[in-house]
């Protein structure tokens, strides 16, 4: 008589439990993402010199609570207003969800929170009325999407508690250096760039391109790690010294 050989299980045992434990990798991935941290990449040089083209970011969720916004994933769902929802500190740089298509991710500074009167003079800011600080800082370079630098104006801005940072100027009299008095409502959230003459932030409607004033609900999170940077002017150069274009100094630095 011969011998039958039971039919072995294991192999669909395997392939089960392979799927569950991507599945569980994928799960555990975005739940960090939408609990504590997601990257971001900037595209654009409406930051410099704090951001820089190129740069990767790391955004923390925490600081202002949970919203629709901070989903890892972009779901057109209503908003229904924030879980340990706080507002961000005056000089916080943000990235949200731009209020135009929320599919887009966005990253400016909080420069005025509800309550506040803002306002730009001759390229000044008002806030409350008061003039913030404001010193020259020298001239640096402001990199355009090709990789093409313009010399610009840099100044050290200090707003009401004391936080600084550095912002450009790349014209004397740019077409935003004076906007109306606008008193932010509870809810919104006055933003700008720190590149001031190539920014459109709240000093710019949404209907026009702008941010507008940036409802509080659209924030994912706080900017306060760069992880990591790439010169996207080294595309323009052979591919062989593309790793040249790597800015190791921007590596795991902090954002101010």
């Amino acid at each position: 008589m011969s011998e039958q050989r039971p039919v072995s299980k294991a192999a669909p045992r395997s392939w089960s439990r392979a799927i569950a434990e991507v599945i569980a990798a994928f799960a555990i991935v975005m739940a960090a993402k939408g609990a504590l941290a997601e990257p971001f990449y900037v595209p654009s040089g409406s930051m410099e010199p704090t951001l820089l083209i190129g740069d990767a970011l790391l955004a923390t969720k925490y600081p202002y609570g949970y919203g629709t916004a901070s989903l890892p994933i972009n779901i057109a769902l209503p908003e229904s207003g924030r879980i340990f929802g706080k507002l961000p500190a005056r000089g916080d740089v943000v990235v949200f969800r731009w209020p135009g298509d929320t599919s887009q991710a966005w990253v400016k500074r909080v420069v005025g929170l509800p309550g506040d009167h803002v306002q730009m003079r001759h390229g000044h800011l008002f806030i409350n009325g008061e003039a913030v600080g404001l010193r020259p800082d020298g001239y640096g370079d402001a990199e355009d999407g090709e990789g093409h630098l313009t010399p610009a104006a840099r100044f050290i801005e200090t707003l009401p508690g004391g936080r600084t940072h550095t912002i450009f100027k790349l014209r004397t009299h740019g077409v935003l250096d004076n906007t109306p008095d606008v008193l932010v409502p509870d809810g919104k959230l006055f933003v700008l760039g720190d590149n001031r003459d190539n920014s459109a932030d709240s000093r710019v409607p949404v209907a026009d391109g702008g941010v507008g004033l940036l409802p509080v609900d659209d924030l994912v999170g706080r900017v306060d790690t760069i992880v990591g940077s790439w010169d996207i002017a080294v595309k323009r150069k052979p591919v062989w010294t593309w790793l040249s274009g790597l800015r190791l100094a921007r590596t795991f630095s902090t954002v101010q």
